[in-house]
């Protein structure tokens, strides 16, 4: 699911004087952090409106009108710069990718993790959860085993790296959640792996 991308905050100190109407609530649509387009439809009871670009803004009446504005960076920081500062980042996932039957990683996976502990650097109190799984090869039993020592192999990789243990939740799911569904007893190397997940 992705992270609501539109800046709703009540601008109780501001009147729209051209209307008569009671304090407005001021929308700002927000670039995503990937780049990627966006647009939000603004609905009230005296019409809709539609933001589709980074600082697009409405500011919306008691009433229900709907004036259409643009907005900057630069107003949006002014204005609600300490507000944006103490919202919290946006939740990150990655996955790593394990050697079959075994807790070893794969090499592309050990630079997977030196983002992961970059991006756990950036965030005050950062939580942490590891979840390992498994390919269907093997019993549940077996792979149970297999998933929680993988996630554990994950979990001293980031406490080496000096990130707390206490604060990091850690789990194995065997081959109860497959990535790629297969039958029994089938190698796929998408499902050996360990979700990192930080809020």
């Amino acid at each position: 699911m992705r992270v609501i991308i539109a800046l709703v905050i009540a601008a109780a100190v501001f009147f729209w004087i051209n209307h008569g109407e009671t304090p407005k609530d001021r929308i700002v649509l927000l670039p995503e952090a990937d780049g990627k387009p966006s647009s939000l439809v603004i609905k009230s009871a005296k019409g809709n409106a539609m933001l589709d670009r980074p600082y697009a803004a409405a500011d919306v009446g008691g009433k229900g009108s709907i004036q259409l504005k643009d907005s900057s960076d630069k107003e949006v920081s002014k204005r609600y710069g300490e507000l944006l500062a103490a919202i919290p980042p946006r939740p990150l996932s990655w996955q790593v990718y394990f050697v079959k039957g075994s807790d070893e990683l794969t090499s592309e996976s050990i630079a997977v993790l030196e983002q992961v502990k970059a991006e756990l650097t950036r965030r005050p109190a950062p939580e942490i959860s590891v979840i390992g799984h498994t390919d269907s090869v093997h019993t549940l039993e077996a792979n149970d085993a297999l998933s929680l020592k993988r996630a554990q192999v994950v979990k001293n990789v980031l406490v080496r790296a000096g990130f707390d243990g206490q604060k990091m939740e850690v789990s194995g799911r065997g081959k109860r959640e497959l990535l790629i569904p297969t039958p029994d007893e089938v190698d796929e190397p998408r499902n050996r792996r360990v979700e990192i997940n930080i809020r």
